[in-house]
């Protein structure tokens, strides 16, 4: 697949860099590139950055962060018994419980709500930074509403992370998935309120809190440049009426025009 010459492979993550330095030079270098073209390409275009992705792990297959990068990618496109796999293999490779999250929601994917619950009790979720815990319990609610339990969902979220004033870079989405599962409920007022907070937390428009607030206010949207034709009144055309401003007509025009004028009179 072609790469833009501009990408040379130096804007990848120092830590991915390292993993690559035992690969040869120019292996490293070209899977380095593919690897920049899945970053770049994973949100906007997710079948393009998958094809990358193969091509990487086409080229160094026995790299952690390439079989990570593959997941992801295939976690993209919906792929999700070949996103388990890859982070399986990830896993297996450098030891660490970062994609245990991740990796029960490809559970979830695979119509396994079951087990992606089993994993959220693993002793694997204890070894989590702070982020990777949130996630796996947005996870498991995510689980628990596959299986029909939606009070057990909202349950899951009551948390010391829900409850807290601080925002960090996962608050606006554990609160949103709060406001969805009350919503769901049918604790709409409870449910608009955390919609909104939601909203105060999420300054990149990561969730679409504020449309939700706005159908729960009951508040439409409407495309001023979305006329019908036939809303849009009919304009007199040159030929219909004869008429054109003087100021469409270059010299030559005018004059000829005045010509005939004067023989009419």
């Amino acid at each position: 697949m072609p790469i833009p010459p501009e990408v040379t492979g130096e804007e990848i993550d120092p830590d991915v860099r390292q993993e690559l330095m035992s690969l040869p030079k120019g292996l490293a270098e070209d899977v380095s590139r593919n690897l920049v073209m899945v970053a770049q390409l994973i949100d906007e275009d997710p079948e393009k950055a998958y094809g990358y992705s193969r091509v990487a792990l086409r080229l160094a297959s026995r790299v952690a962060a390439v079989r990570e990068a593959a997941g992801f990618a295939a976690y993209a496109t919906q792929k999700y018994s070949e996103a388990l796999a890859e982070f399986r293999a990830a896993r297996r490779m450098s030891g660490g419980v970062e994609l245990w999250p991740v990796m029960a929601d490809c559970e979830r994917g695979l119509g396994r709500p079951e087990r992606a619950l089993a994993m959220a009790g693993e002793p694997e979720v204890q070894k989590l930074d702070k982020a990777g815990q949130v996630e796996m319990r947005l996870v498991a609610a995510g689980a628990r509403r596959d299986m029909g339990q939606i009070d057990a969902a909202i349950v899951t979220l009551q948390s010391p992370e829900l409850a807290s004033g601080a925002v960090h870079p996962w608050t606006a989405r554990l609160r949103y998935a709060y406001a969805d599962a009350l919503l769901a409920a049918g604790r709409e007022q409870e449910a608009r309120e955390w919609f909104g907070k939601a909203l105060e937390a999420d300054k990149d428009g990561a969730t679409d809190a504020s449309d939700r607030l706005a159908e729960l206010d009951g508040v439409e949207f409407v495309d001023a440049f979305d006329d019908s034709e036939e809303d849009r009144p009919e304009e007199d055309s040159v030929e219909e009426t004869g008429v054109v401003d003087d100021v469409e007509l270059d010299g030559d025009d005018r004059d000829d025009r005045e010509d005939r004028d004067g023989d009419k009179g």
